[in-house]
């Protein structure tokens, strides 16, 4: 087991010794920590070799400082400048607080950013001020279209949080909208070990269990075209309303060298306040979940422990590149 706190100093060691500023580093490394902490590893110490690897290339820039600009009373809009985005998103969250509170819903965009990784640690920050949030982002081209076989979104995460009324979160849902992560399709083919039906598509576009085809065509998207228009959404408005990249003009986020993710994010921020029914109606449909066993809402297990297991390679990696 090691420390929550222990991984965040570790991570923020690492990523400064390659490069980073010591405030963007702190941000980068709670998020890295928090995605541990929730058992969402994906998003964890896997990621920190190539964060580091990406600011040794300047793929990322450690030192950009993010611009935020007021586009109109409920749109604002932080340009990343080709760095990380959870400082971009800092930078911009206590604007877009203040929007959404003055005018009851307002949005917020990031754009020209570093891949944002585990998508819900940002909107559940949002929750925690009071306010719902619905976050998108887009990724590099890993799913094809129902019947295609060539790729043309991302995973394309939605991730919805909403508050309890008192500081804390009532509801979070994180999610790709892919049937799985790419991670997972390379797991088995190292692992010599056939993937679920359904998981991915080979270059002929027909159905795969073999992990190598599945390499060599495309993720299939979660419930099929339902999915995919959930993915489709996350595209049109992480891309389109940030002026960021489409997913099929990203090379691979793991990659050190190339151009920059360039990636972009997007918000919608309402107060919950201007419905007065809100909390009730809200506490309705979660009690009538939780009132029958088995049963829970989600978000609400989502990990508070101060130490937790971690992958000993990942770990390992991690220290090394922090010079311990």
């Amino acid at each position: 087991m090691v420390e929550v706190s222990e991984i965040r100093d570790v991570c923020a060691r690492a990523l400064e010794k390659a490069g980073a500023e010591p405030w963007v580093a702190q941000h980068v490394a709670d998020a890295t920590a928090r995605a541990e902490q929730i058992g969402n590893t994906i998003c964890g110490l896997s990621y920190m070799e190539s964060y580091c690897g990406a600011l040794g290339t300047g793929r990322v820039d450690g030192s950009a400082e993010p611009v935020v600009e007021v586009l109109r009373p409920g749109s604002i809009r932080v340009d990343a400048q080709q760095g990380f985005a959870q400082p971009a998103f800092v930078r911009g969250l206590p604007t877009v607080v203040e929007a959404a509170r003055t005018n009851g819903i307002a949005a917020l965009g990031i754009s020209n950013s570093h891949t944002c990784t585990s998508l819900g640690y940002f909107t559940e920050q949002i929750a925690t001020e009071g306010l719902l949030a619905l976050g998108f982002t887009n990724a590099s081209p890993v799913v094809a279209p129902p019947g295609g076989s060539i790729p043309v979104i991302g995973t394309n995460p939605v991730a919805f949080s909403v508050p309890d009324g008192a500081g804390g979160v009532a509801l979070h849902f994180d999610a790709a909208t892919s049937n799985v992560a790419l991670g997972a399709i390379k797991d088995a083919k190292a692992a010599k070990q056939a993937i679920p039906e359904g998981w991915a598509v080979g270059p002929d576009g027909a159905p795969t269990t073999d992990p190598a085809e599945a390499l060599k065509g495309a993720l299939t998207s979660l419930g099929g075209p339902k999915g995919f228009g959930l993915g489709l959404i996350a595209e049109v408005l992480a891309a389109g309303m940030t002026g960021s990249v489409n997913s099929v003009d990203v090379a691979g986020l793991k990659l050190a060298d190339g151009a920059p993710h360039n990636l972009g994010q997007f918000y919608i921020v309402v107060d919950p306040g201007t419905s007065p029914e809100f909390f009730a109606r809200l506490g309705r449909l979660t009690g009538a979940i939780i009132d029958q066993p088995g049963t829970r809402v989600p978000g609400t297990t989502r990990g508070r422990a101060e130490a937790v297991s971690v992958n000993e390679k990942d770990w390992g990696s991690v220290r090394a590149l922090a010079g311990l």
